[in-house]
């Protein structure tokens, strides 16, 4: 069983010596991962739903500090030493694919084969609009034939590509990632496309969860994990050769911490109570776990991962 963090690229909290702190901490503390989440440019005003808030607003507004994502990484790696480091998510289509394959495949290189692409459509029209980038209503379908042609760029010594929305002949891509046969792409998102992309294209399924109206408690996950194992063997792929992964908020309560009023939320609560809801994914198949702060505190942030590794990660089954 893995264990990460995300780790706050946006807003107050994203100080280079803060962020800094917290991976080195996650780091020593011996735990599976770190992700850092994307966007290039936030509207002032928006049309368009953020799907992981109940309001539909985008948590912060406009106006904040947003980190470039392959930067922070590159930054990142050369400050860690084991912990593995990704996107959650990448918004793929957003970037040219070639650019985009030859920056992950140096970060591979740089981290000494650390690197997760944890990748996603988009959802914010404005912004594909500022970029420049390919039409919102394709995106779809521009983000699977980009991972494909990236897969190629990671695998392949000459690079023949003749797609809908790029075309290539003739070139070297190098250098190749220090993974074989290239980078785990982890699919994000819940609808109907990203089950489907999970199922024909993706090494890892990588859905957020527990943010309303985006719960996918545990009945509701284990319907969308058949329906991804079901596109998988359509495309003759193993279905069992996907990884399941949970993104989720996650408090351990400090011993004789008064519960707060109200129904306890999942993974919220004492470490037996957290211990209990890993185990309820952990059946349902998910091998990697990557939690978000409960609250925009650090030095809370800090004390969780302490407590976490102390009471909940030593009583959970690892997996090889």
């Amino acid at each position: 069983m893995n264990f990460g963090f995300s780790l706050p690229g946006r807003g107050p909290l994203a100080k280079p010596d803060l962020i800094l702190k917290l991976a080195q901490k996650a780091d020593q503390l011996g735990y599976s991962s770190l992700f850092v989440t994307d966007h290039v440019v936030l509207p002032t005003a928006s049309a368009s739903a953020y799907p992981y808030h109940p309001t539909g607003q985008f948590p912060g507004g406009a106006r904040q500090d947003y980190l470039e994502p392959l930067t922070l990484i590159s930054y990142l790696a050369a400050a860690t030493k084991k912990i593995r480091l990704g996107t959650s998510v990448l918004v793929v289509p957003y970037r040219n694919p070639l650019v985009t394959a030859k920056m992950l495949a140096t970060l591979d290189v740089l981290s000494r084969g650390r690197l997760i692409l944890g990748c996603g459509v988009g959802w914010l029209r404005e912004e594909f609009a500022a970029l420049a980038a390919p039409p919102f209503g394709e995106r779809g379908k521009v983000t699977d034939e980009y991972l494909r042609l990236m897969r190629e760029c990671w695998s392949k010594d000459e690079i023949q590509f003749h797609g809908r929305y790029y075309r290539v002949s003739d070139i070297v891509c190098l250098p190749k990632p220090i993974q074989k046969p290239g980078i785990p792409i982890w699919i994000g998102g819940h609808t109907d496309g990203a089950l489907r992309r999970a199922g024909e294209l993706g090494d890892g399924w990588h859905p957020i969860g527990l943010r309303p109206p985006a719960l996918l408690h545990p009945s509701e996950y284990a319907e969308k994990v058949k329906q991804i194992h079901a596109w998988a063997a359509r495309a003759g792929r193993n279905p069992k050769s996907i990884a399941l992964t949970f993104r989720a908020p996650m408090e351990v309560w400090p011993n004789r911490a008064k519960p707060p009023a109200g129904d306890r939320q999942l993974f919220r609560g004492t470490a037996e109570q957290v211990i209990a809801d890993i185990r309820e994914y952990q059946a349902l198949g998910v091998t990697h776990f990557v939690f978000d702060p409960t609250a925009p505190d650090p030095k809370a942030h800090a004390a969780n991962m302490e407590r976490f590794a102390e009471d909940v990660r030593p009583r959970v089954r690892r997996s090889p």
